[in-house]
């Protein structure tokens, strides 16, 4: 493996480190229409986050 692959790798295991703890939305549409008339039309919108982002962490188990 060379040093441009290795340093692309960390930077995509950093990129997606920065993505799931801070969370990122997504969203999009998509319209699907014949002569001007539109038949479909589809609003996306996902939030990506890792679980601990969302819920904060797990608290402890009484013992």
């Amino acid at each position: 493996m060379n040093s441009v692959d290795s340093e692309r790798r960390i930077a995509l295991v950093d990129l997606l480190d920065r993505v799931l703890a801070g969370g990122v939305v997504v969203s999009g549409d998509i319209k699907l229409a014949i002569a001007d008339v539109d038949l479909v039309q589809i609003s996306l919108r996902a939030l990506i986050s890792s679980v601990s982002t969302l819920y904060g962490p797990a608290p402890e188990s009484p013992r």
